[in-house]
């Protein structure tokens, strides 16, 4: 403990110290160890690590030496890297979390989490680059968003986020950390994210192994991913869910009838019919539409004018079907997300083309999509920016 007011002024200093995975100060999660200073003004701090191999310990030495040098009278800095003990790796996953008997999956009913699930009746119409790119604008905006990658089976929300490490060799998706049975996801442009992707290593050294489950396994992980991953206090939670009607589907309907769901659908006129199933299912398990996003709807061309390559109207006329359902609230359109070049590139690189190119067309359409959710006003999101209750 610190005893000398350099000492206290060092360990002051140290708690705008923000663990990059936990994003909470070293301080108030046991990280910091002893603090002694010589007459001379030289520091010695001890940090502890969560884990041995920790990927964070690069970037926390670093600012811990850089908050150590910064204070008046420090003449140098020496950090001494060390890991916790497990008693100490229990007392933080307990102090985060609660003991494991009492945990209990945060982001259901009375949660003030937002919680968002982007479906649509068929793949390839960009749902996951859409979800992407709508957490990386709520990011950008300073709320703290998690992304569940709900697509077991055609996860590709990692590599939209960067969430990739290269070798010589191959690519993979970067890993979750482990403390205990605590699973810190990895952060992708201020967004956390896990996929079973992330689980997965390479079948025969050459692709990424396939999953092949059925309805329990899919509901048991998803489960997991919901109680035992560690996002913290998100303003907004996405779930990526797979296209279709499907055991996914059913398992979140069950796990967070109090999710609100966005549609993805073409322009297509014909897609609304499989796009409506999506809805259907949502409100049969409790939960609740609240708007239509129409992917694909036309290409830009230099003069201004829009070429419509898939056809048209087919968000609108979803949002219609859906609002004609008996008892249920309007369903809006809340925006058509045209063709972009910079779009899809940016899917290829997993640079959000929200951040890339944030005058393009698409940008600005995906930016419409988080003015219109954000302007409900409900949970962390709206206390945090002084928004009246929907």
């Amino acid at each position: 403990m610190p005893g000398t007011d350099l000492e206290r002024r060092i360990a002051d200093e140290l708690a705008t110290v923000i663990d990059p995975e936990i994003r909470r100060p070293i301080t108030e999660l046991g990280m910091v160890g002893d603090i002694a200073v010589a007459a001379d003004g030289a520091a010695s701090v001890a940090i502890k690590l969560t884990i041995v191999g920790c990927p964070a310990a690069t970037a926390i030495e670093r600012d811990v030496t850089a908050a150590v040098s910064r204070v008046p009278g420090v003449t140098s800095a020496n950090i001494a890297v060390g890991v916790m003990t497990p008693e100490e790796r229990r007392a933080l996953t307990e102090s985060l979390r609660g003991p494991k008997a009492a945990r209990v999956m945060p982001f259901g009913p009375g949660t003030l989490t937002k919680v968002y699930a982007v479906t649509s009746g068929k793949g390839g119409v960009g749902k996951s680059t859409v979800t992407a790119n709508l957490a990386a604008e709520l990011a950008a905006r300073g709320l703290s968003v998690g992304i569940v990658d709900a697509d077991v089976h055609g996860f590709s929300i990692p590599g939209l986020l960067g969430l990739t490490d290269a070798t010589a060799d191959e690519t993979s998706l970067r890993t979750p950390t482990q403390v205990g049975d605590m699973i810190l996801p990895p952060i992708g442009y201020g967004v956390k994210v896990i996929s079973i992707g992330m689980f997965l290593g390479k079948a025969d050294g050459q692709a990424t192994q396939a999953v092949a489950w059925r309805g329990p396994m899919l509901h048991r992980t998803i489960s997991q991913f919901l109680t035992d991953v560690y996002f913290g206090d998100l303003d907004v939670l996405l779930l990526d869910l797979p296209p279709g009607t499907g055991d996914v589907a059913i398992s979140l309907g069950q796990l967070l009838p109090n999710a609100e769901v966005l549609v993805v659908t073409t322009p297509r006129p014909a897609a609304a019919d499989v796009a409506e199933r999506s809805g259907i299912v949502a409100r049969q398990t409790g939960q609740k539409v609240i708007g239509v996003i129409e992917n694909m709807a036309g290409l830009v061309q230099p003069d201004g004018s829009v070429l419509s390559l898939f056809g048209s109207g087919g968000g609108a006329e979803l949002a219609r079907r859906l609002s004609a359902t008996p008892d249920a609230p309007e369903v809006p359109l809340l925006a058509s997300v045209p063709l972009s070049v910079p779009l899809r590139s940016g899917g290829d690189t997993g640079v959000p083309v929200v951040l890339s190119h944030p005058d393009d067309p698409a940008s600005v359409a995906i930016r419409s999509v988080a003015d219109q959710l954000l302007a409900r006003g409900r949970g962390l999101a709206g206390r945090r920016l002084g928004l009246a209750p929907a």
